[in-house]
């Protein structure tokens, strides 16, 4: 059986190859935040279930290089039982099925090992298994799936998206805004610093960069604890292009969710992601689950600030 890790890890280092960063969107979106209503995320077309962690660079990765205009997946199982069927000469897409599972433990003869209190120790484990999807726009007979959304979108330079500046606010991250030329989360003093808004060319730019700087955020030792924010790794080492790899990750999940366009913000780093991914074929995989966490850690405080009411007018902070 061919290594899952390393299938999935030569499909997105063909796309850095190429110079498509596989966690970037595709496609553009209404902007709706209405997530009961959108998903942000490649979704199963039948059962409407989102895919997540490792299948969510792939889906985008192969929507962006076919140039699919829809983020709905489906098998051949199920468009046949749907009363469609795949196009003659359409290839799948690799996804990837994580199954959680356990077992008790045993010792070599046989004999269950027990805990302190006298209960069989139980392993969990998951298993792996290639999945090969197809999306809806290479099916036939399945039209009543295959509406498009009419997308529309602003022709102002700079329109505030209210899911995004929810997330930033909700963060109660310390966040300022300077005229100037960088971006940057700063772990010992905890602080995000952005330029104006009024420097960037769009919306998009703007909330890729934020959230990317949020995603660095989370690693702080009070939240995720994660190594490349606590012990920070020289500039061009494995450890940082780990730490960038997490954040882009992170930024692009975080403008799904809010409908947005993001784009590669840090084009420079694709080198460094390459070396790091071509030298260890799990690395993708951890920093996808890294990501999602950084993503459901911000997403979880939006949720508890709603719950609780609390004033969002405290958390963003701008000048000095």
């Amino acid at each position: 059986m061919r290594n899952i890790y390393q299938d999935v890890t030569d499909k997105i280092v063909t796309a850095l190859d190429q110079g498509v960063a596989p966690w970037i969107k595709p496609w553009s979106s209404s902007g709706s935040a209405d997530v009961g209503h959108h998903h942000p995320y490649p979704i199963n077309a039948i059962t409407q279930r989102p895919y997540s962690g490792i299948n969510l660079p792939l889906l985008w990765t192969e929507a962006r290089l076919q140039g699919f205009t829809q983020d709905r997946w489906l098998t051949f199982n199920q468009a046949k039982k749907a009363g469609g069927h795949i196009r003659k000469g359409e290839h799948s897409t690799l996804a990837v099925l994580y199954k959680p599972m356990e077992r008790e433990e045993q010792t070599e003869s046989g004999q269950p090992v027990l805990d302190e209190n006298g209960q069989p120790k139980v392993a969990h484990f998951g298993i792996l298994r290639t999945h090969f999807l197809f999306n809806i726009e290479q099916t036939e007979g399945l039209e009543t799936l295959n509406e498009t959304v009419l997308e529309t979108e602003s022709s102002d330079p700079f329109f505030p998206n209210a899911a995004a500046e929810s997330l930033l606010r909700s963060s109660g991250a310390h966040i300022i805004h300077r005229f100037a030329d960088e971006a940057f989360y700063h772990p010992i003093r905890d602080l995000i610093q952005l330029p104006t808004k009024s420097q960037f060319h769009d919306q998009g730019g703007y909330y890729a960069t934020a959230l990317h700087e949020l995603t660095h955020w989370t690693g702080h030792h009070s939240r995720l604890q994660r190594e490349g924010v606590t012990s920070p790794c020289p500039f061009g080492s494995p450890g940082y292009a780990f730490e960038e790899l997490i954040a882009e990750m992170g930024a692009a999940f975080l403008c799904a969710y809010a409908g947005i366009r993001g784009e590669l913000r840090h084009e420079g780093y694709i080198d460094s992601w390459l070396g790091l991914l071509k030298s260890d074929n799990r690395a993708i995989f951890r920093a996808s689950g890294q990501a999602r966490c950084a993503s459901e850690y911000v997403l979880n405080l939006e949720q508890q600030r709603r719950q609780t009411g609390m004033d969002d007018s405290r958390c963003m902070n701008d000048g000095a």
